[in-house]
């Protein structure tokens, strides 16, 4: 036992380093916009600034990070000032008339782009809900229940979103069914609503029912609208990734509820699925896309590592460890932690890579754009300290 404490101590004290002085620091510098506020994430290898449109997801995720680094790491009121900062930005650019949020602005403000997704939304809720429990200001709590609940409102009634096929293909999402139990949970530790539980049951529901296909042993990322099988190109694929952060989303909501049996076994069975499709035995690290036929996958980024899915994986194995004491999950966490820390990080300027061939080298070294800057992996940093020191404290 004193074996697994020393590297969940050595493990702790990495990643609890590891966000005050790497991560934060880096995005507090490069990253942080002290003119227009909020954040900007198009950064080069060393945060120099290559493209000041800022990502609309990243005001909500960024405003999510700094709060829970000040809740969970260290009160550090710079953080705190971060995530009004980017909380504010939102609040005064990023909303349409119709209720629903940018997915581009300028880095004045300046609306570019909107889609039909709502993960916007689903950011700035969280950031809204980590920084009422930041602050102590209850009325952001409030905002991201109202928020929440427009979020429901948007994806539950007909011709407010434009699907993504023509009538001829109904089809429905992994994403936003899992996205909406992370996003209800992250509230519901600031605010209480019946709405929150029930959105996480019927999550948790919808993933058994319609997207979980034991005869691939695979959770899909695209079902029809009773859970039918779409024997296409996007109908097979699995993103394992994806498939593993739905895992821990489920686990920490089972460890809510004292260790729900059930929900736990779903949550362990989505993360062995997907540690098979996604480990990649030759090169090591998980890998983007697998086709449930094991024929050709479309996306020509199939084969290559990313940074969040190994991210995710840090998280989950975790969990699992914890959930069952299963000493697997823990050698798990350490062959997936051993290969990214091999990979990622980059020592001379700080931060990770994003984008890696699959043999690991890296295919750009920019820091971060539109889809990558500071969430995934402080997440998993803050998460995984969080973890650590409760194994050992039990």
């Amino acid at each position: 036992m004193s074996t697994i404490n020393d590297y969940l101590k050595t493990w702790s004290a990495s990643y609890k380093n590891d966000v005050m002085h790497n991560i934060m620091p880096f995005w507090m510098k490069h990253g942080l916009d002290r003119k227009h506020g909020g954040v900007y994430t198009c950064v080069d290898r060393d945060g120099t600034l290559i493209d000041t449109t800022k990502s609309v997801w990243f005001q909500g995720r960024f405003g999510f990070i700094a709060a829970y680094a000040y809740n969970h790491i260290e009160k550090n009121p710079e953080w705190l000032a971060a995530s009004k900062s980017c909380l504010d930005f939102i609040e005064a650019h990023c909303f349409d008339t119709d209720g629903r949020m940018y997915f581009e602005a300028t880095e004045d403000g300046t609306p570019l782009r909107k889609r039909r997704y709502v993960f916007s939304e689903s950011f700035a809720a969280i950031a809204m809900a980590e920084y009422a429990l930041a602050s102590g200001d209850k009325t952001y709590a409030v905002k991201a229940l109202d928020l929440f609940k427009r979020i429901q409102h948007f994806i539950s009634t007909p011709g407010i979103l434009e699907p993504k096929y023509l009538e001829a293909m109904k089809a429905q999402g992994h994403s936003i069914t899992m996205i909406l139990i992370n996003t209800a949970s992250r509230i519901r530790a600031a605010i209480s609503d019946p709405v929150l539980n029930k959105q996480i049951d019927d999550s948790i529901e919808a993933l058994r029912k319609y997207f979980i296909h034991p005869e691939f042993k695979a959770l899909l990322e695209m079902v029809g609208p009773d859970g039918e099988f779409i024997d296409t190109c996007s109908g097979r694929i699995i993103n394992p990734g994806h498939c593993i952060e739905t895992a821990w989303f489920i686990l920490e909501e089972a460890k809510q509820r004292d260790w729900d049996k059930e929900m736990t076994q779903t949550a362990l069975t989505i993360l062995d699925w997907s540690w098979e499709w996604g480990w990649d035995k030759e090169f090591g690290g998980i890998i983007n896309f697998r086709d449930c036929r094991n024929l050709p996958c479309q996306d020509y980024a199939q084969d290559m590592k990313f940074w969040w899915p190994q991210t995710e994986a840090i998280i989950a194995t975790l969990y699992a460890y914890q959930a069952t004491k299963d000493e697997k999950y823990l050698a798990m966490h350490k062959q997936i932690s051993d290969w990214a820390y091999a990979h990622f990080p980059d020592a001379e300027f700080g931060e990770w890579y994003g984008y890696l061939h699959r043999d690991g080298t890296v295919a750009q070294p920019a820091k971060g754009n539109l889809f990558k800057g500071p969430f995934h992996i402080p997440r998993m940093l803050i998460k995984g300290y969080m973890l650590c020191e409760e194994l050992l404290s039990e």
